[in-house]
């Protein structure tokens, strides 16, 4: 038997196109849906490197004020070594107050003191250039003074002038000298006899002008 189809064939064509079309609409929708999650998940990944990049811009900015600071603290640390250097170099390492109470202490009643004089030299002086100079300050002729402000290691050496009764007290007043952790190398370089004037006139005293170098022991002799 032979069926009989009472479709036309435009209702089939039309039937074909609906079919068609509501493909092709599940398709743009399925594509704008993609392209939705695709823009969203771009857009987040953007605003995630932006977010970082301005974290990291942040970070080099702390970084590069951290470098400075450091640089200047480190400038201010080699300024403070060398005035700490210069320091060093200028301060004479003597307690002149302790060698005064020492030298008082070694001073009894028959001498008098009437200057005391501290001068520097380089280590490099010897002692026949000491005992020079020294020769040179007998008499009354003044010391030469030094040339230039000495820095580093410097010994120094100590001028004594005054009077005593007697000869022998400035002989036990350099013994003492000697025996004193202060001082060292003792050397005297004039004793003269004078006499004193004193009321009532008539009545001078004799005694006995002098003058001794030595060396603060303020470093280890060689």
């Amino acid at each position: 038997m032979k069926e009989i189809d009472f479709l036309p064939a435009w209702h089939k064509s039309n039937r074909r196109r609906q079919i068609g079309y509501r493909a092709q609409y599940v398709a743009l929708v399925g594509i704008f849906v993609v392209m939705m999650v695709w823009n969203y998940t771009t857009g987040r990944s953007i605003a995630r490197a932006k977010a970082e990049l301005a974290e990291m811009s942040a970070r080099q900015s702390e970084a590069e004020s951290v470098s400075v600071s450091v640089a200047e603290i480190k400038g201010n640390i080699v300024r403070l070594q060398s005035k700490n250097q210069s320091l060093k170099d200028i301060d004479s390492r003597i307690d002149v107050a302790s060698v005064l109470a020492e030298l008082s202490f070694l001073t009894d009643e028959k001498l008098v003191l009437r200057e005391v004089e501290f001068s520097a030299e380089g280590l490099a002086c010897d002692t026949a250039e000491a005992k020079d100079r020294c020769g040179k300050g007998a008499k009354g002729v003044e010391f030469e003074a030094e040339p230039a402000t000495l820095l580093g290691g410097v010994r120094f050496r100590v001028m004594i002038k005054g009077m005593a009764a007697d000869v022998t007290d400035v002989a036990r007043f350099m013994c003492r000298l000697e025996e004193s952790p202060y001082f060292g190398r003792v050397v005297p370089c004039f004793m003269q006899d004078t006499k004193l004037q004193v009321r009532p006139p008539g009545t001078d005293l004799k005694a006995s002008e002098f003058e001794i170098t030595c060396y603060l022991a303020n470093y280890r002799w060689l």
